[in-house]
């Protein structure tokens, strides 16, 4: 959006699954793999938890999974570069981990998967993040934006070939049945649509960060996209005072994995007032609040928002009219329902086959040489949104406009001069005798005479 009053901020955490596998068969474990990705092994000093260049942070998350958080974004555009630039970073440290392997005659091809879940049933995240302004009734709004989680997986979700009770079924999203809360303050003892830890990175008399951990890892950029953008707008529906209350619902966790087993979208929801509603239906009635507070608002949407509020509906009407090839260069999970329906029909194979299961994995590798999705948008078959020259330069250049900028301008010169630095969201650190240190609040802020005051210590 063009005026300044609507800026935000927007961050993206993606965990990454990760193997080493040699003929099929398991070579190193997820840990020693981690090491070797992480270029730790038989070095006790070397960091598996880094901010980089580019303003981002690289670590090992619980379980041996690689994460990768996005620096702070105000453009969705920087967003999605930010974003594509980690899996090229982290491709980087895969070939310099296989050369390693290699030199000292270690079997196996390291593989690392943009999904959320193994074979094993474990899963993983990918968190969104929106900076608030902080206001009193945030806690109340909460439950109004639940109904808008459950469902948005119609349009956002990655797809998944999953194994119920009832049978092998594609379901719209990989996270859904791996859902406990509606909310919490923790992510390891429930795993939460929201996470209400209050932790801001920012001045917390004036902002709040909203955490939300409900959402599918996803490979194609206008998937990506449109879960920003209706995001962003539905928040600013909610900031407005005109989000609605009246669609919450009797059953949070029943609710999101039926909406996910049905690809139909007409799954039956039973709100908190007793009505029985399709989770289309509710689908619906948030884009239609969302389509109706912009008409009435002055500002201009940015072309990005106008792209994704343009893919939100026609998502909608794919499902409704069952007409998927509407969306299946662009959704992910109506590009892989495609890819896995035309592969079985080929080679005569049902759902619950090992090859099909073993294609849903594939799908996510982001190895851009075997990965199936990137093969599929190298051939045009997926549509992208970024330009190679964008995101390879955003593998060391932060976004311009952020808070980003000075982290990323500090690291940088860091180590050109060989200089050792402790840094975080917030604060940047020359770690010698002096222990000079700023701290910077203000996510929005790209200048700041202190950090270049700081920068010439270095």
């Amino acid at each position: 959006m063009s005026d300044q009053s609507v800026r935000r901020i927007f961050g993206l955490e993606t965990e990454f699954g990760l193997t080493c596998m040699s003929n099929a068969q398991r070579t190193l474990t997820p840990d020693e793999t981690a090491r070797f990705l992480f270029g730790r092994e038989g070095s006790a000093s070397s960091s598996s938890n880094a901010f980089l260049a580019n303003g981002s942070r690289l670590y090992l998350d619980v379980g041996s999974h690689p994460e990768y958080a996005t620096a702070e974004c105000d453009s969705l555009l920087d967003l999605l570069n930010q974003d594509r630039a980690g899996e090229l970073i982290l491709h980087d440290l895969v070939c310099v981990a296989q050369h390693t392997m290699a030199e000292q005659e270690i079997p196996g091809n390291i593989y690392l998967f943009k999904n959320n879940t193994d074979s094993s049933g474990n899963s993983y995240g990918c968190h969104e993040n929106y900076l608030l302004r902080r206001r009193n009734d945030f806690d109340g709004q909460l439950d109004s934006l639940l109904p808008f989680l459950i469902t948005r997986q119609l349009f956002c979700g990655a797809g998944k070939v999953l194994k119920t009770p009832r049978g092998v079924q594609f379901a719209f999203s990989q996270r859904a049945d791996h859902m406990w809360d509606g909310f919490s303050s923790s992510t390891t003892r429930s795993r939460p649509m929201i996470n209400t830890r209050d932790e801001p990175h920012a001045d917390p008399d004036l902002y709040r960060r909203l955490h939300v951990i409900v959402g599918d890892s996803n490979m194609a950029e206008p998937t990506t996209l449109v879960k920003f953008v209706s995001m962003d707008l539905i928040l600013r529906v909610l900031e407005a005072g005109r989000l609605r209350r009246d669609l919450a619902l009797e059953n949070n966790i029943r609710a999101i994995r039926d909406v996910s087993h049905d690809t139909t979208g007409r799954a039956k929801l039973t709100l908190a007032n007793g009505k029985i509603v399709t989770a289309l239906e509710v689908a619906q009635q948030y884009l239609n609040l969302v389509k109706d507070f912009v008409d009435s608002q002055p500002f201009v949407l940015s072309a990005e928002h106008a792209y994704g509020l343009e893919l939100w509906e026609r998502a909608l009407t794919a499902i409704e009219t069952d007409n998927p090839s509407l969306i299946e260069t662009e959704i992910d999970w109506a590009i892989k329902q495609r890819l896995i329906h035309l592969y079985a029909q080929k080679h005569n194979l049902s759902l619950d086959s090992a090859a099909v299961a073993q294609l849903d994995l594939c799908f996510h590798d982001i190895d851009p040489n075997r990965g199936i999705f990137r093969l599929l948008e190298a051939s045009g078959q997926a549509r992208r949104l970024t330009r190679p020259n964008d995101v390879s330069a955003a593998k060391t250049t932060p976004p311009a406009t952020t808070r980003a900028k000075l982290r990323g301008d500090f690291i940088a010169k860091a180590a050109l001069l060989g200089r050792e630095v402790i840094v975080d969201w917030t604060h940047l650190k020359i770690n010698d005798a002096t222990q000079r240190t700023i701290i910077c609040n203000d996510p929005f802020a790209s200048v700041d005479q202190r950090v270049d005051d700081l920068i010439g210590f270095l």
